[in-house]
């Protein structure tokens, strides 16, 4: 896990070493000047939020930081979508996927072999590192969509799977945006924008071609191999522990191993996984490890590997409290807030009518 370190000390580091100067020129880059935040922001370990209040606190220009903001705003409405709809963001959202071809997920993708030497290698590299730059996520989705017509959800449950930031919302409807299922046109991609981005000189693959002609493309030969796959996330197995039915219980998730959260306060903290949600959206076992290790900077939790009627049997409702997340719906307690970039709420069918709204609460020149 040298690749994200998960001490806090780390993570600190990496956001004091944010380059905005040339984030947005680079970012789309192979080497652009990327936060690699994401996995911890996945996690709830840090917030949009404290980026956000990190980046103010530089006393820069607004034009300097206003792309990484955007980036962080783009998280924040992908949750927005996830907690208005719910499960349905894991179907089409907007329009039906056209045309589909298969159900599956093209084989060359899985085995890293498409002939696309810059896709193959970072296919590669996310299967040792659980990352993939964002550039690359959407080319990936562009070919196994657009390309081989597999309707996106078993390929977005395939990255999702490897993905230390794995985060449903941004996961899948990022893909249902680069298919067309969640956005007015499909994303492409040649091998000229794949060559310029990721520092290659390839010729002659099916991506070898001018953008109008994709629509008249029929499916590669390369791609037309597809196959299912099992994916099943391994949960570690130990002693349950044993809870103070009248003591004060955080629950912390998946999504929430925020190690500030009531911070110095005398309760009982518990990691919760439950083994329901891991069969519906699984995780490998490197995701688990890395939430692990993360939850260590917490003092005195306790993991337990169960459903939430088992805390119910331990503990009083009026003494849990959880955070608020699509996940944790069914909990009951006492629920409170997560740290928003903005205080823009609810549903908005594209990011732009979004960020406008949010951009006229935070943008500096407003203060």
């Amino acid at each position: 896990m040298a690749y994200f370190p998960t001490d806090l000390e780390s993570i600190k580091k990496r956001i004091r070493a944010i380059d905005l100067e040339n984030y947005g020129a680079t970012r789309n880059f192979k080497d652009g000047a990327v936060t690699r935040l994401s996995p911890y922001i996945s996690r709830g370990v840090i917030s949009t939020k404290q980026i956000y209040d990190y980046i103010k606190s530089l006393g820069l220009p607004w034009y300097k930081c206003e792309k990484l903001i955007q980036e962080l705003a783009w998280r924040d409405y992908w949750q927005q979508v996830w907690r208005a709809k719910g499960e349905a963001i894991m179907s089409d959202l907007k329009q039906e996927q056209f045309p589909v071809a298969n159900h599956q997920i093209p084989e060359a993708i899985v085995n890293a072999e498409t002939g696309i030497d810059a896709v193959d290698h970072a296919i590669k590299q996310f299967y040792e590192s659980g990352y993939m730059h964002n550039h690359m996520r959407m080319y990936v989705a562009s070919i196994c969509c657009n390309m081989a017509n597999s309707h996106w959800l078993h390929p977005a449950k395939w990255l999702y799977f490897h993905l230390l930031d794995g985060d449903l919302a941004s996961n899948h409807l990022s893909w249902q945006w680069v298919a067309g299922a969640f956005s007015s046109k499909k994303y492409y991609a040649n091998q000229w924008n794949i060559n310029k981005y990721f520092d290659g000189s390839q010729q002659n693959t099916f991506l070898d071609v001018e953008y109008e002609a994709f629509d008249q493309l029929e499916i590669p030969a390369q791609l037309k191999s597809t196959v299912n796959f099992d994916l099943e996330t391994v949960l570690p197995i130990g002693k349950k522990p044993q809870l103070d039915k009248e003591r004060i219980t955080l629950i912390y998730t998946y999504y929430n191993i925020d190690p500030y959260w009531h911070a110095g306060e005398e309760v009982q903290r518990v990691l919760l996984l439950e083994p329901s949600f891991f069969v519906t959206h699984p995780v490998s076992q490197k995701c688990i490890d890395f939430t692990l290790e993360l939850a260590k900077n917490i003092s005195g939790i306790q993991l337990l590997v169960g459903e939430f009627s088992e805390v119910i049997d331990q503990v009083g409702q009026e003494f849990i409290i959880y955070k608020e997340h699509p996940t944790t719906r069914h909990f009951q307690g006492k629920e409170e807030p997560r740290d928003w970039l903005s205080a823009v709420d609810g549903y908005f069918p594209s990011f732009f009518a979004f960020w406008k709204k949010c951009k006229m609460e935070i943008d500096f020149k407003t203060d």
